[in-house]
């Protein structure tokens, strides 16, 4: 897909301290949407206030976990002053250690959408223009490759997401217009200027789900998709065998508490003539095939209903706030104050 060709009859995200939907990241993944980073003063200050926080607290502490320590069982050791700012340059360069195939571009898309959704929250340390640089990514149609193996998975996608963090800073490759092209160069032609990470922005950029996360929303997408898509060939099956539309009527399904099972049925009524003819009128009783469609795709329906647990635990993971919990901790005691 061509960038001049996703950029049409787009509809705008935008990404502050609120709340997004899986059809956010889906339709940015997909080129139906645009991300934009909010103008609101509140908003930027509020990110503003998180890299000041932890400016504020190298001067007051002097210590603070992946900014002068090393990461997980190296937290024990100090890292000097002189070398804190090349900390996250370190960081996302040894893990760059990816196997199997990239990401495709709808994938890498849905990424960084994710990742920033949790970035803009203003818990992480990072800076607004790290924020606005997935939005040029995103603008530009510049995309990561991603290897799609090496995530240590709820410990965080260290590794894919250090391919986010190496492109911010111009470094590795990006997908440009279907070729793989070195990422500085892309950024260079595109006139944007590589990051220079500020200390912990490496850690908050990698040290999260974005990948899992982004993923589960296309999977959630397709599967809620291709269930919609079977009850419609049902219905089409019904209907060419001349079928008996009164197996999906809607007082018969008031009675079956399973929620999944209601809304297959209720897809069903939409397509065929349930409430025309008579009762018994046509086949007392269709074939198992065609009447017992939404007792089959109960679970189906249900893990799509919008009052699903599986889409609500979805939709939490893209609006989690820090990916560090003890920065985040010692951020709002400090606030509070």
């Amino acid at each position: 897909m061509h960038p001049a060709d996703i950029k049409t009859a787009q509809r705008a995200v935008q990404f502050d301290l609120g709340r997004l939907r899986i059809d956010d990241i889906v339709d940015i993944a997909h080129g139906r949407a645009r991300a934009i980073l909010s103008e609101d003063p509140a908003f930027r200050l509020a990110i503003a206030r998180g890299a000041d926080f932890l400016d504020r607290l190298l001067r007051e502490d002097g210590i603070i976990y992946g900014v002068t320590t090393g990461y997980g069982d190296s937290c024990t050791v100090t890292v000097p002053p002189e070398l804190v700012a090349d900390l996250p340059h370190h960081l996302y360069t040894y893990h760059g250690c990816g196997l199997g195939q990239y990401l495709t571009p709808a994938q890498t898309r849905a990424v960084l959408g994710a990742r920033l959704a949790s970035l803009s929250k203003g818990y992480s340390g990072v800076s607004v223009e790290l924020l606005e640089q997935i939005v040029r990514l995103l603008d530009a149609d510049l995309l990561p490759l991603i290897p799609s193996e090496g995530s240590v998975g709820a410990s965080g996608d260290l590794t894919p997401l250090s391919y986010l963090a190496a492109v911010l800073c111009g470094e590795r490759e990006v997908w440009r217009d279907g070729e793989q092209v070195p990422a500085a160069q892309a950024l260079k032609e595109a006139g944007i200027a590589p990051l220079r990470l500020r200390p912990k922005e490496g850690l908050a950029i990698m040290n999260g789900t974005a990948v899992m996360t982004a993923l589960a929303c296309l999977a959630y997408d397709r599967a809620a998709y291709l269930t919609k898509l079977c009850t419609r060939i049902t219905a089409m099956a019904s209907f060419a065998l001349d079928g008996n539309a009164h197996h999906f009527d809607e007082t018969l399904f008031s009675v079956k508490p399973h929620a999944g099972m209601q809304q297959v049925a209720s897809w069903l009524r939409q397509d065929l003539p349930c409430d025309l003819g008579e009762r018994n009128g046509k086949r007392l009783q269709d074939r198992y095939s065609i009447r017992c469609a939404p007792h089959v795709r109960n679970t189906q329906g249900s893990r799509i209903a919008s009052h699903d647990e599986t889409k609500q635990a979805k939709q939490e993971k893209i609006n989690q706030r820090a990916p560090n919990h003890e920065f985040e901790r010692r951020h709002r005691k400090l606030e509070s104050l």
